[in-house]
């Protein structure tokens, strides 16, 4: 953790994935229009790819969460991801600038969205490459509900939460409350199925990396009292 607190280089990679995954989705979101099927697909596109997104990013949170593998060229950024269970409350910007900036913690993503243009290129079945490019898109869009969920009091926020556009926060507090479970953050439907995973998989992060960035006190220091 301060390996990645102490050097910029760590961050600027960052805001390079960033640049990266914005970029491919602005082309991405412009293949949307141009494909040619009727309203309603696009549609039911949208439920599927929500669901799917959400139930997606879930198994990297939960895959992340439970990663301790600190000793790897990916270490200071897994130490960085860690972090987020310390921070109940982040710091505000425009809406764009959140997603811009969150966007940058998914290394995943950069290929993922490589791979659907290359679909495209292809010429795979337009349905299924909606589907897809929803899922590069709303993968970003995930990033923005987690922060409104722990940040936004806005009532129109509110209700999108209780419909579960968004993640509501009564549903999320659950993944900070308990060990393993709750990782999706979407909207949370897919924690059904991803709980069961979680809890044959992983023994949990309470026990694991949580304690890790509570001995850190950021100053470059580990508290191993």
């Amino acid at each position: 953790m301060h390996k990645y607190d102490s050097h910029n280089r760590y961050k600027l990679i960052y805001k390079i994935v960033s640049a990266l995954n914005v970029s491919l989705q602005i082309i991405l979101l412009f293949i949307i229009f141009s494909l040619e099927m009727s309203w309603y697909l696009y549609l039911i596109g949208l439920f599927i790819a929500y669901f799917l997104t959400d139930f997606i990013n879930g198994l990297v949170h939960m895959y992340m969460d439970n990663n301790d593998n600190y000793n790897s060229i990916w270490g200071p950024f897994i130490a960085s991801f860690h972090l987020h269970h310390k921070t109940q409350m982040y710091k505000n910007a425009n809406i764009f600038i959140i997603y811009f900036n969150e966007s940058g913690a998914k290394f995943w993503l950069v290929p993922y969205l490589l791979v659907v243009l290359l679909f495209w290129a292809l010429e795979i079945n337009s349905f299924v490459l909606l589907i897809f490019i929803y899922i590069g898109i709303l993968s970003s869009v995930a990033e923005v509900s987690h922060f409104l969920c722990h940040n936004s009091n806005s009532k129109f926020i509110k209700k999108l939460q209780k419909y579960r556009i968004l993640l509501p926060l009564s549903h999320h507090k659950n993944h900070h409350k308990y060990d393993n479970q709750s990782y999706a953050f979407l909207n949370g439907t897919s924690d059904f199925i991803i709980d069961k995973i979680a809890k044959k998989l992983y023994r949990g992060y309470k026990n694991g990396s949580d304690e890790h960035f509570e001995k850190y006190d950021g100053s470059g220091t580990e508290n191993r009292d």
